[in-house]
C-alpha cells in the first residue's frame, strides 16, 4: 500500500455487518462522505424549489440573529445606565436653558 491509501475491508466483512441495523460498507470512514449525497439529476424547478427555501430560510435566520444582537445590546445599555452615577448622565443644571 502507497501512503494516503485506505485499505478496504475483506470480501468476507460484509457477512459481519448487519444490513437489518445499516452497518455495511458504507459506514466504513472511506465511504462515509458519500452516505448522504443525492445522485440523481433532480428537475428544474424542484432545484429552484429548495433553492427558494433555503433563500428564505437563510433570510429568517439571519434576521433573527440580528433581533437577538440588538436585545443584546439594548440589555447591556439599559444595565450599564442603571449601573452609571446619575450625575454623569444628568448633571446638575441640565434642564436649565
Amino acid at each position: 500500500m502507497r501512503v494516503g491509501e485506505v485499505k478496504l475491508p475483506h470480501r468476507n466483512a460484509a457477512t459481519r455487518h448487519s444490513p437489518i441495523l445499516g452497518r455495511g460498507r458504507l459506514k466504513h470512514p472511506a465511504f462515509a462522505k458519500y452516505a448522504m449525497v443525492e445522485s440523481r439529476i433532480k428537475p428544474f424547478k424542484q432545484q429552484a424549489a429548495e433553492h427558494a427555501r433555503r433563500t428564505e430560510q437563510r433570510r429568517i435566520f439571519r434576521r433573527n440573529q440580528v433581533f437577538g444582537l440588538l436585545l443584546i445590546a439594548a440589555a447591556i445599555l439599559v444595565w450599564r445606565l442603571f449601573h452609571t452615577n446619575a450625575a454623569w448622565i444628568f448633571p446638575p443644571g441640565w434642564w436649565r436653558p
